[in-house]
């Protein structure tokens, strides 16, 4: 079992009343973690420590916070097997952690980058010797919150760019994942980083909206990220707007796949079936919806159905475990009910989606309507459906009828035909003859539409994490009117 505490201002504490919670691994019951339960004066403390770091932070020369990102880099890719035994606390394989470090560090290194890419520009200015300059500057105190699906990569992104650019951090920490969201913090203290730079605060799940609202409410906090689904998303969105800062929101999806009449289908199907079910689908970006033209809907599921039948959910650690479990085996009585809606208004299981516990088999349903609950709603686990269409436009209004705007995927031998139609959907992010499911740590990632706005990632990244500030200097005489 893993002890985790607190980290504020560079030190391991417990929660002020001492409270804890357990996190159990949702295969076999067992306690992964104990976890510091924070109060309201332990959030209060780690902005505290935030704000008192940010000056000397912000005041490093950008090749020092390089070095010093860079040395998180390492030291996270090399402490990948203490992350991957966290596993336990989500269920998920050991594949997926170790990409979850891997990612994360090309994060970091992205991040550290990007230290000298902070750019303003002198604007020309009608005022006679007036030199105008428009400049961006560290922010202050950054609160990132991260979910559990991604647990390395999505809190690492939470903090990242952030430093980057100046700022200091508190991180709340996910209730489902909290070792390893904690021991990134450690990671980056033990690199040295500086006492403060980075807190990572957890809080027992009944306590989330307090602790949560008690952060935003902050007057040193002045950004705030987010990553999770819709409905938390658009109570950070309100509590943010309400004290008038900022905020970066990558929510839900519901990933349209359009297979054109000319594409590869053994190519289609492969990528298909990982964006459907790596991670038992609990990715934002996992391809949910399969918007496929009548002309090869039939081949397409025949053979998606074989490569479907392949992929064996199980415990992690079993030989002939491919996916792993769901994060909780309430998350299975939720997807089977989407499922049964579906199947109870005519829709055909065609593979798969036996549930037993947290293990939930993958499955394939054709014949999906607008009068099911499948055909709108996020079910984030091991789910995808068939969508039938006549042509582009009607495939690509297939894929615009949703409230999600996160990932895509067009599938086309003509790649002319298929830019031109990823201009059309209604996404953030389109990949053409690839996965719905693929982040890489340079590219603008965000979504639209209830999927959110604002875009992680390399440059895109610096305009939300600092502050454009406009600064004359007056060079000679000056008229005034009075």
């Amino acid at each position: 079992m893993l002890d985790v505490p607190l980290l504020i201002s560079g030190k391991s504490c417990p929660a002020r009343d001492g409270r804890t919670f357990e996190r159990c691994n949702p295969v076999t019951g067992e306690v992964v973690s104990r976890v510091a339960a924070a109060t309201l004066e332990d959030a209060d403390a780690a902005v505290a420590a935030a704000q008192a770091a940010f000056p000397v932070w912000a005041a490093l020369a950008p090749n020092e916070r390089r070095t010093r990102l860079l040395a998180a880099a390492e030291l996270m890719q090399a402490r990948a097997s203490e992350f991957i035994e966290a596993a336990g606390e989500t269920g998920a394989m050991a594949n997926w952690y170790g990409f979850n470090v891997k990612l994360a560090a090309g994060m970091l290194r992205e991040a550290a980058s990007m230290t000298t890419q902070i750019n303003g520009e002198v604007i020309p200015s009608d005022v006679p010797g007036s030199f105008a300059m428009a400049l961006r500057q560290p922010c202050g105190v950054i609160l990132g919150i991260a979910p559990w699906n991604a647990p390395v990569i999505l809190a690492t992104r939470a903090l990242a760019m952030p430093l980057a650019c100046g700022n200091t951090v508190v991180l709340k920490a996910s209730e489902l994942s909290p070792a390893v969201h904690r021991l990134i913090g450690q990671v980056l203290q033990d690199a040295g980083l500086g006492d403060g730079v980075v807190n990572v605060i957890s809080n027992a799940p009944a306590d989330a909206p307090a602790i949560v609202e008690r952060l935003i409410a902050n007057p040193a906090v002045r950004r705030v990220n987010f990553t999770g689904s819709t409905h938390v998303g658009r109570i950070v969105a309100e509590l943010a707007a309400r004290h008038l800062k900022p905020a970066l929101l990558e929510l839900g999806g519901k990933a349209p796949f359009l297979v054109l009449d000319d594409a590869d289908l053994d190519a289609a199907v492969d990528a298909a079936a990982f964006g459907a079910y790596f991670n038992q689908g609990q990715i934002c970006m996992s391809t949910e919806r399969l918007i496929v033209d009548n002309k090869v809907a039939d081949a397409f599921i025949d053979k998606l159905a074989t490569k479907v039948a392949t992929l064996r959910a199980g415990h992690p650690q079993a030989d002939d475990s491919v996916l792993g479990s769901l994060v909780d085996a309430s998350a299975g009585v939720r997807i089977k009910a989407l499922i049964d809606d579906a199947v109870g208004k005519g829709a055909r299981l065609v593979v798969g989606g036996q549930v037993e516990g947290s293990i939930m088999q993958p499955a394939l349903l054709d014949g999906v309507t607008p009068s099911m609950r499948l055909y709108r709603e996020e079910s984030f686990g091991p789910v995808a459906v068939l969508l039938r269409g006549d042509g582009d436009e009607a495939l690509l209004s297939l894929a615009n009828d949703s409230e999600f705007g996160l990932s895509a995927a067009i599938f086309s031998r003509d790649t002319g035909r298929a830019l031109a139609l990823a201009q059309r959907v209604e996404s953030g992010i389109c990949h053409i003859n690839g996965p719905t499911v693929h982040d890489e740590a340079q590219m603008p990632f965000g979504g639209v539409k209830s999927s959110g706005y604002g875009s992680f990632g390399g440059k895109a990244s610096i305009e939300q994490f600092t502050q454009l500030r406009w600064i004359t200097l007056q060079n000679g005489p000056r008229h005034y009117p009075i």
